[in-house]
């Protein structure tokens, strides 16, 4: 359940300054299209002034620029999205668990639990596992033998965290994610393939949100690495030997192929691929539904999309597509032609 706040406590927790009534509570937060009385919400764009104008909204947050855009009560900050993001948390606290550990847990002799942790129905602990303080594992979760959960983290349903993997502090993955499963690696050897065995780990830092279904494989020798902060959304594939940097997000359903390299704080656009044993620099940003296969050395937004047309039209656009090697000779025989043909006409000129 969500609780009141007067403008005034929200900015003497948060920061940022009050404009106009500095008492009026709020409980929630909203859209400015469907905010109602008691809730706020906020603008980063003046294309949106016309939407402010009609919100119901009892406040709401603002860049400094776009203070005298309206009447209502408003925190006026620097970074209005994240404010917002801000608010929202202290809105809507993190539920309250109870620890301990519930009956139908499988829980090994010599797994080191705290007594603050929660550990919830039917959840098995394999030998040798290190859970830090305030650790909560949902219904179902599996934590293979020697796996190590930094402090403060949480395992939602049927979290699945393979032997030896490391977790670290104040870490979320959503239901059904798979961590540390084996890497994607053959070999082929007359016409059969020969597994590779998956001897790394998966090793995730602080502060990683991972989204449900979401599966980063361990690594065939070297370890997979997420660094601290990372986002990952849903149904994301992180192939064994990758590094993730540092604070970098990934969007739903990104595929990353094995051995390659994220530099810190890159942002991965929804259905992007990445090929394998790619460095990407840090601050990338790659455009939804982007090919990456090539490194990127630079901090830059790359994009690879093919505009969308009816399928007869796109068939039609394909094989010109595959004509351009051919069209490009003839063009290159066309500027021979010419060139040849300026120099004649400038020597009977010249004549």
């Amino acid at each position: 359940m969500s609780t009141s706040y007067s403008l005034r406590e929200i900015v003497s927790r948060l920061g940022g300054e009050v404009v106009g009534q500095e008492d009026i509570l709020v409980s929630r937060v909203a859209s400015l299209v469907n905010a109602q009385a008691g809730q706020i919400s906020f603008l980063t764009d003046s294309r949106y002034f016309s939407v402010l104008a009609g919100t119901q909204a009892s406040a709401v947050i603002l860049k400094p620029e776009h203070q005298d855009a309206t009447e209502l009560p408003r925190i006026v900050t620097d970074n209005p999205y994240a404010y917002f993001a801000r608010v929202s948390d202290l809105l809507n606290p993190l539920p309250q668990y109870a620890a301990g550990a519930d009956k139908t847990a499988s829980i090994a002799a010599n797994a080191s639990i705290p007594a603050s942790c929660t550990i919830m129905a039917n959840v098995v602990i394999g030998r040798d596992v290190v859970l830090g303080e305030n650790v909560v594992l949902y219904p179902g979760c599996f934590v293979g033998d020697g796996v190590e959960i930094g402090a403060g983290s949480v395992l939602h349903a049927n979290v699945v965290i393979y032997h030896h993997c490391c977790i670290g502090e104040r870490c979320t993955i959503f239901s059904s994610s798979v961590i540390g499963g084996d890497g994607f690696g053959y070999a082929p050897d007359n016409g059969r393939w020969v597994k590779i065995p998956q001897v790394g780990r998966v090793r995730i830092g602080n502060d990683v949100d991972i989204g449900a279904n979401t599966t980063v494989d361990r690594g065939a020798i070297d370890d997979t690495v997420i660094e601290d902060g990372c986002k990952i959304d849903n149904l994301v594939q992180i192939g064994h030997n990758c590094r993730i940097g540092a604070h970098s997000v990934i969007a739903g359903c990104v595929g990353i192929a094995g051995s390659a390299v994220l530099g810190r704080q890159c942002r991965i656009g929804g259905a992007a691929m990445i090929l394998g044993h790619l460095e990407i620099a840090d601050g990338v940003t790659v455009s939804p539904g982007s090919m990456i296969t090539r490194s990127l050395a630079k901090s830059d937004t790359y994009t690879a999309l093919m505009p969308f047309q009816r399928h007869e039209e796109w068939l039609k656009t394909a094989a010109s597509i595959r004509r351009l090697g051919e069209l490009a000779e003839r063009v290159k025989q066309l500027e021979k032609q010419l060139s040849g043909v300026l120099a004649s006409a400038a020597g009977e000129n010249n004549e």
